[in-house]
C-alpha cells in the first residue's frame, strides 16, 4: 500500500467524508464493518477513539473499489491485501490480483553494453597506485595475488577499478591477501561466460558473453544483498 505521509490523525468521520466522493453510499457503519472484519486497522487513542491514516484511508479505497469493479468477496480482497503487504504489486491483468514485482535494475551491476565497451587505458603501477591512493607494495601485492592483470607491465581499466576498491576496503582493514577468494570466484564467473558462448566469435559472441557476465553480476548482487539482509542488527534479522 501507499505509504503514510499524513501525520494529523484522521477520525471515522472524516474518513467517510474523504471517501464519499468516490463512494457516495459509505457510512460510518461500513467502515466499522471492515475493520471489524480485520480489513483496516487503526489505531487508538488511550480512551477509545480512532485513528485513522492516509494509509489506512487508501486500504479502504482498496476495498471498496475492488467491491464495486471487481465483485470480489472479503475473502478475496484479504488475501490481495496480504500480498500487497508482503510486497506484491497491483496487477493490471483481468483478475486484478496481485502480482510480484518485477526485479528493479541493479545500478551497482554493470549493464550489458558497458561490459561490451573496451576503454585503451594502459597504466604505468606508479600511475596506477597514484590514482588510486594505494602504496606500490600494495598494487605488487594485488598483482601477485591475482587481482590484476598487466599486460606488457602495463595495467587497464579494470585493474584500475579493482585498486579503487581494494583501497576502499583497507580502511576496514581488509587487506590484499584478503581479497584472493574475489579472484576465484570471477575466474569461476567468466569460466561460465565461456561455457554459454563456446567457440562463437564475433561481435554476436562479444555481446552474448556480456549479456551472459551481466546475469553472473546480477546473480552475485542479489546474494549479497539477501545475506546483507541476514546481517546481525538488520531489521527482521
Amino acid at each position: 500500500m501507499t505509504p503514510d505521509v499524513r501525520s494529523r490523525p484522521l477520525t471515522v468521520g472524516a474518513v467517510v467524508h474523504e471517501l464519499a466522493e468516490e463512494f457516495p453510499d459509505i457510512t460510518i457503519s461500513k467502515v466499522r464493518f471492515l475493520e471489524a472484519e480485520g480489513l483496516v486497522t487503526p489505531a487508538r487513542t488511550a480512551s477509545g477513539y480512532r485513528q485513522f491514516t492516509t494509509r489506512d484511508v487508501e486500504r479502504l479505497r482498496y476495498v471498496l473499489r475492488a467491491q464495486r469493479d471487481l465483485f470480489w468477496p472479503l475473502k478475496v480482497i484479504k488475501d490481495a491485501l496480504d500480498g500487497l503487504d508482503r510486497g506484491l504489486t497491483p496487477s493490471g491483468e483481468a483478475d486484478g490480483r496481485p502480482r510480484p514485482p518485477a526485479p528493479a535494475p541493479d545500478p551497482t551491476v554493470p549493464t550489458v553494453t558497458q561490459l561490451a565497451s573496451r576503454r585503451d587505458l594502459r597504466l604505468t603501477a606508479a600511475e596506477l597506485a597514484g590514482a588510486a591512493g594505494l602504496e606500490p607494495t600494495v598494487v605488487a601485492d594485488l598483482t601477485s595475488s591475482g587481482l590484476l592483470h598487466p599486460s606488457d607491465g602495463l595495467y587497464g581499466e579494470p585493474d584500475l577499478q579493482v585498486c579503487h576498491a581494494a583501497a576502499g576496503l583497507a580502511a576496514y582493514g581488509i587487506e590484499a591477501r584478503h581479497l584472493r577468494p574475489f579472484r576465484t570466484a570471477a575466474d569461476r564467473e567468466v569460466g561460465l561466460v565461456e561455457q554459454a558462448v563456446g567457440t562463437r566469435r564475433g561481435p554476436d559472441a562479444e555481446r552474448q558473453a556480456a549479456d551472459v557476465a551481466h546475469l553472473c553480476l546480477t546473480l552475485h548482487a542479489a546474494l549479497v544483498r539477501g545475506g546483507l539482509a541476514r546481517f546481525p542488527g538488520r531489521p527482521g534479522s
